[in-house]
């Protein structure tokens, strides 16, 4: 309850000047523009780009152009030698970390004005959430976060994770709801740490889960399913089992203190799963009937991920938390089992460019179709330019967005995917441009002669389907024990969050399927009997779904089942 009045004081005054926003939206983001221009102007880029003698949108885009990230490069790397007033006009405290698509990583510069602006959208989620479900917070609550700090610049910047910045940064009132300490998210080993944070949760009576990807949960419930035994037994003890030989000594004394024995609720815990007779291991449900709900994206590809839940996690209300990045927060969910969410208006100044027409494919930006908030049409599809309060200007986030509805005249959003040239199925963000690279790398080492070759998003089985036409000789067994291993290598060097989602087997290996030869002949002769034009045609390398496979059209009745598959490798 008190959790619970320390919130409504928060974010009742948050909220109303929310829905204010939401009501004039023309005026609340020519407010925002104006406060964040005038906040940078004497920043090098501020002043390179005008800020002064900006007043209006139209200023706006005329003075600054649209920007990638790799536009940006230059502007970061100053500031993460420790050089001021680049971007912002405040000092900064870290840098995020995302996927870039050079195989370099991004850094985003967090500063404590845009981390507090952004609390705010987290407070008035919070805070609506328990309006509608009051004993949310009754319990333990269960976060999963990456590392707040993974290293430091050459300035001794921190660079990291903004989520485990404020997962240690809430208020002491909600820390002390944590069912997982903080130093369970710093161990390496995704095997320990999942083992880990499954040992500490299951220890307690939890009412309420959240981490943005719904596969992490569907990896929670495998962990626990997988080692009931050896998760009960460290509960009873008080000790931590098998993974102490994954941490450092040091490790191993800060999650020490957080342990103690526990024989009731082993006991209990194993009376739960002498009640099951059909199975043999517990699931969350079974560990905590009491959940009030589970925060977690529902849109997009990992939508099919949060579906899956109910199995383990019983019929328990999902919210999603937003469409949300490592460069923003964009916006607020209002009610459960939506993906969609009001555009937060006080936050982030926004730009619409429709789905049909992409800065890449109009060679004067004067030509580019461009709306505002609240020029935009229920049921159209539009990519994002954001102007951040952490120094983005007119940032292409290449995200797919489609508007579903309106709350007042604010636009009601969902993330529908990524854009072009993009696909992630659980954040992996793959580029066109990293897959050419890795599969350059091995056709390299292996002498590997490829006809045509195209990926193809599978979001039913988490995973990446490679299609190959190609000559050689090498059999299955290659592909499977030398060429996939190789591949997948590649991705993990040239992706880090690729990387990252296959050692926690959030996305699951590879699977390679050998075309016979005329497959991509065939595709092409198609999709210009369809109506295509051949001069026009482009071959897709990377498809974001197999139902946006040409194969499933233009290929799979005459040749597909011709096709050899070979199987996914275990790693």
């Amino acid at each position: 309850m008190l959790m619970s009045s320390l919130l409504s004081c928060q974010a009742y005054p948050l909220t109303k000047r929310f829905d204010a926003a939401a009501r004039h939206p023309a005026q609340a983001q020519q407010r925002l523009l104006q406060a964040l221009l005038a906040r940078h102007q004497n920043t090098a880029f501020g002043k390179a780009h005008g800020f002064r003698q900006i007043s209006t949108p139209q200023d706006y885009r005329r003075a600054v152009p649209i920007h990638d990230y790799e536009a940006l490069r230059p502007y970061v790397q100053q500031m993460m030698q420790g050089k001021a007033g680049v971007l912002v006009s405040d000092p900064v405290e870290m840098f995020t970390l995302t996927s870039g698509t050079t195989g370099q990583s991004k850094y985003i510069p967090v500063t404590a004005f845009s981390a507090a602006q952004n609390a705010r959208l987290v407070r008035q989620w919070l805070y609506r959430l328990l309006r509608d479900h009051p004993r949310c917070l009754s319990g333990s609550i269960v976060g999963v976060v990456s590392p707040a700090i993974e290293g430091y610049t050459d300035s001794g910047i921190p660079y990291g994770s903004l989520s485990g910045r404020i997962y240690q940064e809430m208020p002491w009132l909600l820390r002390r709801t944590y069912a997982v300490p903080y130093p369970v998210f710093e161990i390496k080993d995704y095997e320990a740490r999942y083992w880990a944070i499954s040992r500490f949760a299951m220890a307690r009576d939890v009412s309420f889960l959240c981490t943005p990807n719904p596969s992490t949960l569907l990896r929670l419930a495998g962990v626990m399913a997988d080692h009931t035994e050896s998760l009960l037994r460290s509960i009873h003890n008080g000790d931590l089992g098998h993974i102490r030989h994954a941490l450092s000594s040091a490790q191993q004394d800060k999650l020490r203190s957080y342990l103690r024995p526990q024989p009731r609720r082993a006991h209990w815990l194993e009376a739960q799963l002498q009640q099951l007779s059909d199975i043999r291991h517990l699931r969350p449900q079974d560990c905590w009937p009491q959940i009030q709900s589970i925060g977690c994206w529902t849109g997009g590809s990992v939508g099919v991920q949060a579906q899956k839940l109910a199995p383990a996690y019983g019929p328990v209300p999902i919210r999603d938390i937003g469409y949300l990045a490592s460069e923003a927060r964009v916006t607020l969910p209002m009610a459960d089992g939506l993906s969609s969410g009001v555009l937060d208006l006080t936050l982030n100044y926004c730009e619409f460019i429709p789905e049909e027409a992409t800065p890449e494919d109009i060679t004067e930006e004067n030509d580019l179709p461009i709306y505002l908030s609240h020029e935009l049409e229920k049921g159209r599809r539009y990519s994002i330019l954001l102007t951040t309060p952490g120094g983005l200007y007119r940032y292409h986030i290449n995200d797919i967005v489609e508007v579903t509805g309106f709350y007042h005249r604010a636009p009601l959003l969902a993330f529908v995917r990524k854009g072009k040239d993009m696909s992630s199925l659980t954040g992996e963000k793959l580029h066109v441009d990293q897959i050419q690279a890795g599969m350059l790398q091995v056709q390299r080492q292996f002498k590997l002669a490829v006809d045509a070759y195209q990926w193809v998003a599978d979001i039913e089985n988490m995973s990446y389907r490679v299609y190959l036409e190609w000559s050689d000789r090498r059999g299955d067994d290659w592909i499977q024990q030398t060429l996939l291993p190789e591949l997948d290598q590649a991705l993990r060097t040239l992706n880090g969050e690729y990387a990252q989602k296959r050692a926690s087997r959030r996305l699951l290996p590879l699977r390679c399927y050998r075309m016979r030869p005329g497959w991509a002949e065939a595709i092409k002769r198609g999709v210009i009997s369809a109506g295509g034009r051949d001069v026009q045609y482009k071959w897709p390398l990377l498809c974001s779904q197999i139902s946006q496979n040409p194969i499933t059209v233009a290929y799979q009745q005459a040749m597909l089942p011709q096709a050899e598959a070979a199987d996914s490798f275990s790693c």
